[in-house]
Parts: structure tokens; C-alpha cells; sequence
């Protein structure tokens, strides 16, 4: 038979046979795979994979890693947006746990790693500084502290970092990761944070001593109108008086009063350009022209009483304001260390709803120590008893504040506003850029 007539002859018939092999080919693979030792029934669940010599086995959920980032946001959403009143954050170092508070009511958890003994984490009050994302060290050889808050300027912070179950840094708060991003996008400057080696929780307090609002600025006094030369009457009077030493030299008669001299000599000289164009006296008092106020920063006010210091001190926007003295019943008893925060106006306008945290204390029981003194064993006398520090209301009873400034507090006072009775004074850390920072270690 010629080979133009054979069946399938061709270029096109050479293809489909090659095409016809293939898909055998590839059906009896899937057989052969299908009835060997390893396949199973469609409603059989595979074994596990054996472990390769040498290779560990890593067994993955793609399910699972798909689902942790939702469930991690989620947990963000669910704090941030319980996040919504006044922030606080106490630490407990014994517990090794941080909580954060909005408005008094714990919001979130967290595990955290402190100071070593070589290295500890100091016990007080402070609040958040400064704030730096992607912050590295400038003591510890550049060692990266993201999400860092800052609570003071010699290096105490807290910061993303390794969390063991014990103290392992060297002073500053450590916590997880993804907790250290969270808090980090929820909270702001001045934040109050409290470091105790006990567990302490804010609690609702009411009292008729704490600060309440005053709407209007009181009215200055008379007197000081016409008195001092800051006021628009004493600047009026320094005006006077420096015309009427100018008509004393112009030869004018000595019985000549202020009230003569203030009168306008001219129809377009007015007292103001006279003083002006008057020489200057070279005896006299130079007088120099009132500079406006400071403007005071914004944000509530932090108020400070010292039973050491005697006063009590004024912050604003980490600024000081000003301070005056204050008076202690019994002086010689310590007051503790109490935390009050204004949380909210109430609905009378005038007062605020408080709580306060106060500081573990106590005090110390006398000690009887015996020494021998030439054979015999003779007591000595006993330590002098320190009485137990004041709880919260009776720190309050115990402060008096002069008047007028309970008026200029007053007028400053807000939500958010805070008030601190300790026995410790201003320490180092209280400095530029800083609220008050009570030391109680």
C-alpha cells in the first residue's frame, strides 16, 4: 500500500496520536498513585508527615495564620475603644503587671519585666514625658525600645522589649510587643503613672476640702488699683509724679500739686507725651513698662503639697505656675502619699467627682536592742515610734491652704486636673518639661 494511503497518515495524525499517549500516560500515573500503599479514601484524613532525618516537622494552619491578625485588631479595637476617659496606668512590681485605667476602671492587662536588683525600677509617681515610635537607646549601646513613653528624663521608660517572668531590665518597664503598640496608640502626654512594690487601685472619694470650679476670675483689689504700679492707677500716678518734678525745674511754684501738674498744659500735649519728652530723672526711680502675663499652657492643672517642703506648688502644661505655704495639724505625723485625679464635672457645675490612689506605707514598730556593757547585758533604749501614715481624708483634714490660692486653683481647675499630698519634697526628677515626679523610694 503506498504511504500516502495509510490510515492516519499525515502531519496532523502524528499530533493526536501524541496527544492519545499523553492522556494515558497521565491516567495510569494517577492509578498507580491512587493504589499504593500511602493513598487513602477520600473520607479518611491523611496522616501526619514523618519527620525528615536531621528536619524538624512545623505543622501549619493557614486557616489559623489567616485568622490571629483579625483577632489581634480586634483586641486593639475592643481597648481603644473602652479607651475613652481620663487614662492611668499603675504598675506592681511584686506582681510584675501593668493595668491600665480610664477613668478608674481597668481596661487592660499586661505582663512586664522591671528592674534587676543592681538596677531597680524606682517606686512614686510620675506620668508620660515624652513619646518616641522607633526610639533606641543612648545608654545601652543603641538597643532599639519602640513604642518607648517616657516617665523620666534620667532614663526610665516604658518600651516593647523581652518579658521573662522576673525582673530582667535595667530600670525600665518592659512589656510585649503587641501590647506596647497598643497602649502606645491610645495614650498621650501626661498620662499619670504610679510604680508601687504593693497593689493599689483607684477608688471614688468625696470630700469638701478637694478643689471645685470657679467659673469667673475673681475681681483685683481696690487697693492694689491704687497702688501698685502694675495696675492702670499706679501707672497713672508714676505719670503724675514725674510731671511734677518736671515743673519743679521749669521754675513752676513749689506750692504746685500732682493734681495741677496732671492737667494738660497744652491742647495737644496730653500727660502721656509729656512724661515722654520729659528728661529723664537721674535720681529718681526708673520706671520700666508692665510686661503682659505669660500665657499658661494648655492642659489641666497638677497641684503638689509637701509636708517637707511646707508649700504647696502649681503646675500647668508641665510648667510651674506658682507655689504658696501651707500648714500641717500635726506636723510631726507623716501624711502618706495620696494620688487625687478630677475625673468629671458635676451636675451642679461646681464640684468634681474624684478618686484617689494612696501609696503602700506604714509605719515602723519600735525595736528594743540588747548590747553587754562590761559583762552585763543591759537594753537599749527603744527606736522612737513613727506613727502610720494618714489615709486619704485625713490628709486632706490635715492640709490648710490659704485663701487666695484656693481661688487661683480654683480658676484653673478642670477635668483631668490632679492633686498629690505626700511627705516626700520636689526631687531631682521634677525639673524642665515634666509634671510633678514624687519619689517614694
Amino acid at each position: 500500500m503506498p504511504k500516502s494511503q495509510r490510515p492516519n497518515a499525515g502531519r496532523s495524525a502524528y499530533f493526536r496520536n501524541r496527544e492519545s499517549l499523553l492522556a494515558m500516560t497521565a491516567s495510569a500515573a494517577l492509578l498507580a498513585g491512587l493504589s499504593s500503599a500511602d493513598a487513602l479514601p477520600f473520607n479518611v484524613a491523611p496522616a501526619a508527615p514523618q519527620a525528615q532525618a536531621g528536619r524538624p516537622v512545623v505543622k501549619t494552619n493557614r486557616l489559623a495564620s489567616r485568622e490571629k491578625p483579625a483577632k489581634a485588631k480586634a483586641n486593639t479595637d475592643d481597648v481603644a475603644a473602652k479607651a475613652k476617659g481620663l487614662l492611668s496606668v499603675i504598675i506592681s512590681l511584686d506582681k510584675q503587671r501593668l493595668t491600665l485605667y480610664s477613668d478608674g476602671q481597668p481596661i487592660a492587662h499586661s505582663h512586664i519585666s522591671t528592674g534587676v536588683p543592681g538596677h531597680p525600677t524606682p517606686t512614686g509617681v510620675f506620668s508620660v514625658i515624652q513619646k518616641d515610635r522607633w526610639h533606641h537607646s543612648n545608654i545601652y549601646s543603641n538597643a532599639p525600645m519602640y513604642f518607648m513613653q517616657r516617665i523620666t528624663w534620667s532614663g526610665v521608660a516604658m518600651h516593647e522589649g523581652v518579658v521573662p517572668n522576673h525582673p530582667a531590665s535595667h530600670g525600665c518597664i518592659r512589656m510585649p510587643g503587641a501590647f506596647a503598640r497598643q497602649m502606645w496608640g491610645i495614650t498621650r502626654l501626661g498620662v499619670r503613672v504610679i510604680i508601687t512594690h504593693g497593689e493599689v487601685t483607684p477608688v471614688a472619694i468625696s470630700n469638701e476640702r478637694l478643689f471645685t470650679l470657679r467659673r469667673e476670675p475673681a475681681e483685683p483689689k481696690a487697693e492694689a488699683q491704687a497702688t501698685l504700679p502694675e495696675t492702670v492707677g499706679g501707672t497713672f500716678s508714676a505719670l503724675e509724679l514725674a510731671q511734677l518734678s518736671a515743673a519743679r525745674r521749669n521754675g513752676q511754684a513749689s506750692n504746685t500739686t500732682v493734681v495741677d501738674v496732671s492737667k494738660p498744659l497744652a491742647p495737644a500735649l496730653d500727660a502721656m507725651a509729656y512724661a515722654l519728652e520729659t528728661p529723664r530723672e537721674t535720681t529718681g526711680p526708673e520706671f520700666k513698662p508692665v510686661e503682659p502675663p505669660k500665657p499658661l499652657k494648655p492642659g489641666p492643672i497638677s497641684v503638689f503639697i509637701s509636708r517637707k517642703e511646707g508649700k504647696l506648688f502649681v503646675r500647668k502644661g508641665f510648667d510651674p505656675v506658682f507655689d504658696a505655704p501651707v500648714t500641717f495639724e500635726d506636723p510631726n505625723r507623716p501624711l502618706g502619699t495620696h494620688v487625687f485625679t478630677a475625673l468629671a464635672v458635676n451636675d451642679d457645675n461646681t464640684t468634681l467627682r474624684w478618686n484617689v490612689v494612696s501609696m503602700p506605707g506604714a509605719g515602723s514598730a519600735p525595736v528594743k536592742v540588747k548590747k553587754l556593757v562590761k559583762g552585763k547585758r543591759v537594753e537599749a533604749p527603744a527606736a522612737p515610734v513613727v506613727a502610720s501614715p494618714s489615709n486619704a481624708t485625713e490628709a486632706l483634714d490635715r492640709v490648710t491652704i490659704p485663701q487666695d490660692a484656693l481661688e487661683r486653683i480654683s480658676e484653673l481647675m478642670s477635668p483631668g486636673a490632679s492633686l498629690i499630698i505626700s511627705d516626700k519634697g520636689l526631687g531631682g526628677e521634677t525639673g524642665k518639661g515634666t509634671d510633678f515626679i514624687v519619689l517614694t523610694r
